[in-house]
């Protein structure tokens, strides 16, 4: 289960029915175990990067390039589960290490922030870079340098909580080494379909069953029609009346006056939480038996059906965000807080462009936008972490949604209390480690559970998320 999609949007029926509810599903344990497995396949295959690369000489870039990736690898794993393999992980190949110890978050996080900081300042813009580049940077180190300060502000930021002269240090640092400075610095890997390469997000969307289940959630869409937000009518849309989830290329209405958000804590069992039953139900499209009893509530467009869409990895948006919310807090940084956060709500919309033309905004039309909807200084960092949630789970970096929220605690949701969920009625705070670890490493995964309060359950919180 992906632990930002409850957020956002939810079908109601079969393998979908968990996702806001918090209760278990035949996937359930698959979702851990992928989350887990592919954070360490990609640092494993940057951390072989960077010995090949050391081997053949003459290739620091490369090297540096491969620490970066493996920091926000290993950073997105900690991220959703807590204390990792860390210091002894990577190395069953080099060192014969299977069974590698479980590192504490705060020793790995204040490791992967000098890691960062050494290979940064080390990539040369008058030597070569990467030629096989997957982000759009084209093996350009000034972009790449960008990447990794501006990676560097966002797990400083993340310390906000748990460790504040860490996160005003690193920050500080990351601001002044020079961070993104517009979307074409925006971090993202374009799918390659013809190569067997599909964009797993809209891949998640392009099936029958998803066209059937899949709307957007009642508080992502009243947050854009509360703000007149431009995206509103780019990434939602009601399906045509009668669609039975087998049309897939047809596309519905997205006028924004019309959007509705499908309530959570609903399904379609028939019983007291059937949507039918909800306030404000609009009813079914048509009379036909095949019809979706919740297709008049808001669906994401065919943007994020495109096989080789982007998957974003990190935004000049969310960028100036986490500058802008850092300069609220008095961290040295340039510009002011207000600057930073109309850079961020005008690029949130631009960054859309990257999955192709229907989602293009124009930058005249984000700038006249952001103008009009400046950021309120008593309201500050409620507005950023607003902002922050929705330009993540609309760019669909879900997992990072998530966290900015628990580290945050913005928006403010309401959990929902279904019967039978496995988090006592409350939102996750992390994910369980996969089930394989019990087994294959027994006294590394026992002593980290020992060192979590409340276990190994949803409800224990990671070192950084502090109450």
């Amino acid at each position: 289960m992906d632990p930002g999609v409850r957020f956002y949007f939810h079908g109601r029926s079969n393998y979908y029915s968990n996702g806001d509810k918090y209760v278990l599903s035949n996937n359930t344990l698959s979702y851990l175990d992928r989350v887990w497995n592919n954070a360490y396949n990609a640092a494993s295959f940057a951390y072989e990067m960077e010995q090949l690369a050391k081997k053949k000489g003459g290739m620091s870039n490369l090297e540096n390039i491969a620490t970066i990736m493996q920091v926000q690898s290993l950073a997105t794993a900690s991220d959703v589960f807590g204390d990792i393999p860390y210091t002894q992980a990577l190395q069953a190949k080099t060192a014969n290490i299977s069974q590698p110890v479980y590192d504490s978050q705060e020793s790995i996080y204040k490791s992967l922030l000098s890691r960062l900081e050494t290979a940064v300042t080390a990539l040369n813009t008058t030597q070569a870079g990467p030629t096989n580049d997957a982000f759009p940077y084209k093996g350009n180190i000034g972009q790449w340098k960008r990447y990794g300060y501006s990676l560097m502000l966002k797990l400083a930021m993340r310390l906000t909580k748990a460790d504040a002269a860490t996160a005003k240090t690193y920050a500080e640092k990351a601001a002044a080494g020079g961070v993104f400075t517009s979307v074409a610095d925006d971090a993202y890997v374009n799918a390659d379909m013809a190569n067997g390469y599909n964009n797993a997000n809209a891949s998640a969307l392009g099936t029958p069953a998803d066209l059937y289940q899949v709307r957007w959630s009642k508080t992502m869409i009243d947050f854009l029609k509360a703000n007149e937000d431009p995206r509103l009518s780019k990434v939602a849309e009601i399906p045509a009346a009668g669609l039975d989830g087998n049309q897939t290329a047809v596309g519905g209405d997205n006028t924004p006056a019309k959007q509705l958000g499908l309530p959570n804590g609903y399904d379609l069992s028939g019983g007291a939480t059937d949507i039918s039953k909800s306030p404000n139900y609009p009813g079914a499209t048509g009379s036909d038996k095949n019809v979706t009893p919740i297709g008049n509530y808001s669906r994401p467009t065919n943007i994020f059906r495109n096989m080789n869409g982007p998957l974003f990895v990190l935004t000049y948006a969310e960028t100036e965000l986490l500058l802008a919310e850092a300069a609220t807090r008095g961290y040295t940084v340039s510009g002011t807080a207000a600057t930073h956060y109309k850079n961020a709500v005008s690029a949130a919309l631009q960054s859309l462009a990257k999955f192709g033309t229907a989602g293009a905004i124009d930058a005249a039309t984000a700038d006249a936008y952001a103008t009009a909807h400046p950021l309120v200084a008593a309201n500050a960092l409620k507005q950023i972490n607003e902002q922050y949630w929705a330009t993540t789970s609309i760019l669909q970096n879900f997992i990072e949604a998530w966290s900015n929220w628990r580290r945050s605690g913005y928006p403010q949701l309401t959990p929902v209390k279904y019967t039978g969920n496995f988090a006592n009625g409350t939102i996750p705070r992390r994910e369980l480690y996969p089930t394989g670890e019990g087994s294959l490493n027994p006294d590394n995964y026992r002593a980290a559970v020992n060192r979590l309060s409340g276990g190994d359950t949803w409800t224990s919180r990671v070192w950084w998320d502090k109450q």
